[in-house]
């Protein structure tokens, strides 16, 4: 995998740093020649540049790039620029920032695939969420186990757990499964909602876009998410 991160403030070069740690190819890139500087031994590559300069930004290796962040936080104005910059060049998968919920409308506007709040969401809990493959969200336990959730891979829908023999084969365990069930509001309008179905059981059968919460260590997560 690799992965371009717009912005080397402190969300920014973390997300970048733990990256980097776990082996992918990270270019980070920040228009502060001493951020870059600062950051050069600990992520794969970094460069000086305006992420809002097409010229500069076309030149980049976009096409090999899976993931790009737009980490920007503290120039609103930059932030949209570079989104919509980097959305236009067709960027395989584009996250971006979001300082408060006008910005979060703009750049849903824009079109981003995914919106990150740094005040609420750390560095760590993005970095597993973008090494893992489709992970819905992530709680680490602690330095070794994680708590993740995963869309069903469609060559399990309609399988049990037990089918598909997650403690044997993967050595991580599932705790419940989540699913949209349709409600209604207060005007009687239906919408979907996510509801747990309680713990899983070996007899738990998966259904097409269930959310599967499973526990185990990061490395056999990962094992199971990107097999």
């Amino acid at each position: 995998m690799k992965y371009i991160i717009v912005g080397l403030g402190s969300f920014g070069a973390s997300l970048a740093e733990k990256l980097t740690a776990q082996g992918y190819e990270v270019i980070g890139l920040d228009n502060n020649m001493n951020k870059v500087d600062l950051f050069k031994e600990k992520i794969s590559h970094t460069i000086c540049m305006d992420a809002t300069d097409e010229y500069t930004v076309s030149g980049l290796p976009l096409k090999e790039t899976d993931v790009v962040i737009i980490a920007i936080g503290e120039n609103q104005g930059a932030n949209v620029m570079a989104t919509a910059l980097f959305k236009n060049l067709q960027v395989k998968r584009l996250i971006s920032r979001a300082v408060d919920a006008l910005h979060e409308k703009v750049l849903m506007a824009i079109g981003v695939d995914e919106i990150v709040h740094p005040e609420e969401e750390t560095a760590e809990r993005w970095a597993k969420k973008l090494c893992l493959t489709d992970v819905v969200d992530s709680f680490e336990l602690s330095g070794d186990f994680s708590v993740i959730e995963i869309k069903v891979p469609q060559k399990y829908t309609g399988k049990t757990i037990r089918d598909i023999q997650l403690r044997r084969r993967y050595n991580v365990l599932a705790l419940t499964t989540i699913r949209k069930s349709e409600v209604k509001n207060v005007f009687g309008k239906p919408y979907k909602e996510n509801k747990v179905q309680g713990v899983a059981s070996p007899d738990t059968v998966l259904e097409e876009n269930d959310i599967l919460v499973i526990y185990g260590a990061n490395k056999d997560l990962r094992n199971f998410t990107n097999q």
